[in-house]
């Protein structure tokens, strides 16, 4: 009798450290997540205040691709509202889906090439893709990390029961893998008007941020 209840002292004991185990990886691996996002929301920032400039510059020009610009303006909309890191990973992603889409558009409007603003715009717009894309791969290799934990056993059982779920990945709009740069060449020279991404550190051309 005595020998079994020291038997199930010992399993009740083994699995309690193993309860607490998971439970402080989960947390370590939880607190990783949210804590890479602040360092991807210091860089995107910069960016979400770029674009409403450059939808001002072009506008005009673009006038009918109302659909272009409605879209942009709820998904930041959508990312200002979020309230949690979750919330905005997938508001960062609509974002630059419909960013992804207004580039594309821009294409279609050489006359753009002559804007001043709208090519320091390009290029501050670039040099702030190639920032965050660092920092947003470290935030998506914790998210996938954290998601196969919370999906492996006996953790899956350990993380339903204290509430852990999976995470949102902050995904680039197709083709962002390389930074976003509209072809604005100038026809007349051949020169090219985006110039040179500044690099991290310098300052670059300051334009007012328009809400």
């Amino acid at each position: 009798m005595k020998k079994t209840l020291i038997i199930v002292l010992a399993v009740v004991v083994i699995i309690g450290l193993w309860f607490w185990s998971s439970y402080n990886r989960l947390v370590t691996a939880n607190e990783g997540v949210d804590g890479q996002w602040a360092q991807v929301e210091t860089q995107y920032q910069r960016r979400l205040d770029l674009i409403p400039n450059l939808v001002n510059s072009v506008q005009g020009a673009m006038a009918q691709e109302t659909k272009v610009f409605g879209d942009l303006a709820a998904a930041r909309a959508s990312y200002s509202g979020a309230t949690t890191v979750d919330e905005k990973a997938a508001a960062a992603t609509q974002v630059e889906g419909a960013f992804g889409r207004l580039l594309a558009i821009m294409e279609n409007y050489p006359q753009l090439k002559s804007i001043d603003t709208v090519n320091t715009l390009m290029v501050q717009l670039e040099g702030s893709e190639n920032r965050v894309s660092v920092e947003r791969t470290r935030f998506n290799e914790l998210v996938r990390n954290f998601n196969v934990t919370i999906k492996r056993l006996p953790t899956n059982i350990i993380a339903g029961i204290l509430g852990f779920s999976q995470r949102n990945y902050f995904e680039a709009a197709s083709g962002a893998e390389v930074a976003p740069v509209v072809d604005l060449v100038d026809e007349q020279t051949g020169d090219s008007v985006t110039g040179e991404v500044p690099a991290t550190g310098e300052t670059p051309v300051e334009i007012p941020v328009v809400e």
